[in-house]
């Protein structure tokens, strides 16, 4: 045994202290089965002469292994290994699990242009945002500082039913509304209720890669349905898998390619659902930037037999810091859901809740969203103008009604992720579109956000665009 201690490596120019050397290689060998049950270990003045170390570091690696159980004191004998200890297993490592399904996120936590996601706060905005948060600070309500509801506050659980009945014609009750951190949240708690592994489940093809790992995390079985210029094809749908359990569906602008699910097709959608059982889980995310005419009425308005859930999000009309999002859901999902979500996460951010409460009911959000939608309107416009200027023949723009980002479809022989790597070393974020698609041929096209970025920098990056591809 006493030749074995002599392996005990010690370096002294390793960031762990030597005690947690000598700790570590005592606990290996005992673990190991290297100095047996009952062995006993030499005394401490010994070892530290072997090793070549201050007596204090062993005697401190001894009373750590006592404490832990490893080791046994006996008066007058010394040290020895517990018998307690069960017998070393030669077993080999476990298996590790899988790995998660990777979300390309294709630097969407930078500033560049023309990165997608991002927010403008303007002066008024964020001075209006310090006054309120600095009221209930002053005068805390003692609700807002503890544990909470797993739904979400009552009053703001009130004001986005509310606000969803008058801006988006959606039927819901407060207690329809579970607030959550953000509309990822609320797909995931949703999709953990409803599916098993090998559920079928409709996906928009191409469609939003952060939803389809979601849907790969929860082994459900993706079925992708193509896309058309009106929206996802529901009869290829069925022929695919009509006995799917969900279907995932963007119709006010459809991700990526922006286009609108037709009134007929969501008839036919609806009809499907009702027919087969299913569930509808429509992501409602930027419909309240609409630049010609009123924001279109939701799915779940014209749904009468309550098989869509709803989900919306703050991000993308406030700011994604503040990470709140809800889902409207019909009664039978609500207390699975809700369960769910005290499981993982307990309750939304009470503060936050109480500012953005009153920054709904006292009328300030209304007037952000105005604002903001004539503020992407000019960014909109800005960006349209360079692409037709710097890429004219090398790239197809399409000028979006609704949304934060636009789509610029590339010329013939033009690769879009080779494009998107080329920008990207000239500092300039250009989302490629042909990775989104599942089944259906792959479009090369680019998707390019306007929102959150100021004229200058959109003109900027159309001219390093510009040459990048050049």
């Amino acid at each position: 045994m006493e030749a074995d201690l002599l392996l005990i490596p010690i370096d002294r120019a390793a960031s762990a202290p030597v005690l947690r050397q000598v700790y570590l290689g005592l606990r290996r060998a005992i673990l190991s089965g290297a100095i047996p049950a009952g062995g006993r270990l030499p005394p401490t003045r010994a070892l530290a002469a072997r090793l070549g170390i201050a007596r204090n570091s062993v005697v401190a690696a001894y009373e750590q292994l006592l404490a832990e159980g490893f080791i046994e004191g006996r008066v007058g004998a010394g040290s020895f290994v517990s018998r307690d200890l069960p017998e070393p297993l030669d077993l080999p490592p476990p298996a590790m699990p899988p790995p998660p399904p990777v979300v390309p996120h294709a630097g969407q936590y930078g500033a560049a242009p023309f990165n997608t996601g991002r927010c403008t706060l303007d002066d008024r905005t964020l001075q209006v945002w310090r006054s309120l948060t600095a009221r209930r600070l002053a005068r805390p309500d003692p609700a807002l500082l503890g544990y909470a509801d797993p739904s979400g506050s009552a009053a703001l659980r009130g004001a986005i039913a509310r606000y969803l009945r008058a801006a988006r014609a959606v039927r819901c009750e407060p207690e329809q509304v579970v607030v959550t951190a953000g509309a990822q949240q609320a797909i995931d708690l949703v999709l953990r209720v409803l599916l098993r592994p090998g559920d079928a489940a409709w996906f928009e093809d191409p469609g939003y890669p952060a939803v389809r790992a979601a849907l790969a995390a929860a082994g459900a079985r993706i079925v992708p349905v193509p896309v058309d210029a009106q929206g996802m094809d529901v009869a290829a749908g069925i022929a695919a898998a009509p006995e799917a359990r969900l279907a995932y569906v963007t119709p006010s602008s459809q991700y990526p390619l922006g286009v609108v699910l037709s009134m007929a097709r969501r008839m036919e959608l609806l009809a499907w659902a009702h027919r087969a059982g299913a569930w509808l889980l429509e992501d409602d995310y930027d419909s309240e930037f609409r630049y010609a005419g009123r924001p279109l009425a939701s799915l779940q308005g014209i749904d009468a037999a309550g098989r869509v859930i709803y989900v919306g999000t703050f991000s993308k009309v406030l700011f994604p810091g503040l990470r709140l999002g809800y889902a409207v859901l019909p009664p039978a999902l609500l207390e699975g859901v809700r369960s769910t979500r005290l499981l993982s996460d307990w309750h939304p951010a009470a503060l936050q809740e109480g500012v953005v409460t009153d920054f709904i009911e006292e009328g300030h959000f209304a007037q952000h969203l105005r604002r903001m939608r004539q503020h992407y309107r000019g960014t909109r416009d800005a960006l349209v103008a360079a692409l037709r200027e710097h890429l004219a023949g090398t790239l197809e723009v399409e000028v979006p009604d609704q949304g934060m980002k636009l789509l610029a479809r590339l010329r013939p022989g033009l690769a879009d992720q080779a494009v998107a790597e080329a920008a990207a070393r000239r500092g300039v974020i250009a989302r490629p579109v042909s990775p989104m698609f599942l089944a259906a041929p792959p479009l090369q096209a680019l998707m390019l956000g306007f929102s959150g970025h100021e004229p200058g920098s959109l003109r900027w990056a159309a001219r390093e665009l510009a040459r990048a591809l050049a």
